[in-house]
């Protein structure tokens, strides 16, 4: 089956390595994947390539019309059997090349929640009404990875027969417990063996709320001083201004660590005893939760997206923007012994194991395809 996927974009970013990861567990025995880029390459682009998945980039951001015009006859030329588009610009403008180029088996990926006014653009939220428009019009199923952005879009006008909701999958070979890692973190950061440390990984962005982890890091460090922070992510650099003057003004400077971005995150997740998350809004299923417990870390995570559905009772979820329970919930797990921390991330990597392995996820993907592949062949005499 001829695949072809029409994304927004292919720089680092949580839908775009769903994406990534979906294309690298796909039977290749059985689709046969292009990708298309409306806004060129980058990271995400590389590594897709790298797995013998045709890349096509276009710049639709400087030459719209002549990149929207190459897309239609990209995918006239390719004659899909199935177009899957991911997040917004992707299913607006991907499946409108698909129609005009006779492609009507079209799929749409969602992997976005709220939009809040402050921390997206205008362009996104006009494009996200027009997508709302066309859904009763155009996909043949909306693909959502997760229950609260379905239950969003479904609010802002979205049709709700096409939609399905397959939450985001998780490498747990890649993502798993790693004892060495343990020692090897604090080493680098020049701390005793047994430390306690808490991470929090994601790129500099409102979303993030990363100012919500520094507050309750205040919190907590006046309560046990001897916990570390680790902070990791594109932008949280040790020279961020914003980060660095916050740390300063609570005092959590000595025991702060920004390390930027890093190509070892399942290491950093493995070593850590704590995995945080702080968003304030946006995030739908989010990818650090499910990395950290398939590490067998426990996490801390605000009540965003899906992240209580998927932490059930394998850690805490506090209020988004509310410090003082995000610290009171990061001091609970702290408190606990060894043990029964050590037991709750085991609870934490049986489930991820049990319903989010990625394996499992890509198969409920390849029956979304089927089936629409399925509903265009014509009916036998």
């Amino acid at each position: 089956m001829r695949l072809l996927f029409i994304a927004s974009g292919l720089r680092l970013g949580g839908a775009e390595v769903v994406l990534l990861e979906l294309l690298r567990h796909l039977d290749r025995r059985v689709f046969a994947p292009t990708v298309i880029s409306l806004t060129g390459g980058g990271d995400i682009a590389d590594r897709i390539a790298a797995l013998d998945v045709p890349v096509i980039t276009l710049d639709m951001r400087r030459q719209p019309l002549g990149a929207f015009s190459s897309l239609v006859r990209q995918v006239r030329a390719m004659r899909p059997d199935v177009v899957q588009t991911w997040m917004y610009h992707g299913d607006l403008f991907g499946s409108l090349a698909a129609r005009l180029a006779g492609v009507r088996r079209i799929v749409w990926g969602l992997h976005n929640s709220t939009l809040s006014a402050a921390g997206s653009r205008r362009s996104t939220r006009l494009v996200r009404r027009a997508c709302a428009w066309l859904s009763h019009r155009v996909p043949r199923r909306i693909v959502s990875c997760s229950v609260v952005a379905r239950d969003v879009h479904l609010e802002i006008g979205y049709a709700s027969a096409p939609f399905v909701v397959i939450g985001n999958g998780f490498d747990v070979e890649r993502f798993r417990p790693a004892p060495a890692a343990r020692a090897e973190l604090r080493a680098e950061l020049g701390l005793a063996p047994d430390t306690p440390v808490v991470l929090a990984v994601g790129r500099d962005d409102p979303q993030k709320d990363h100012p919500n982890f520094v507050r309750a890091a205040a919190i907590v460090h006046a309560v046990q001083p001897h916990v570390h922070f680790v902070m990791a992510g594109t932008g949280l650099t040790p020279d961020h201004a914003r980060i660095g003057a916050l740390a300063r003004e609570r005092g959590v400077s000595p025991v702060l660590h920004l390390l930027g971005p890093r190509h070892d995150v399942p290491q950093l997740m493995a070593a850590a005893d704590l995995v945080v998350l702080a968003s304030a809004y946006g995030e739908a299923f989010p990818l650090v939760i499910g990395e950290a417990m398939a590490c067998g870390v426990p996490v801390v995570a605000t009540d965003v997206g899906d992240s209580r559905l998927l932490v059930a009772d394998c850690g805490r979820i506090v209020p988004p923007a509310h410090p003082e329970s995000l610290a009171q919930a990061m001091l609970e797990l702290l408190a606990l012994d060894e043990s029964d921390r050590a037991a709750l991330g085991v609870r934490a990597r049986a489930r991820i194991e049990q319903h989010y392995e990625i394996g499992h996820i890509t198969r409920k993907y390849e029956d979304v395809y089927r089936s629409v592949e399925r509903e265009g062949r014509p009916c036998a005499d």
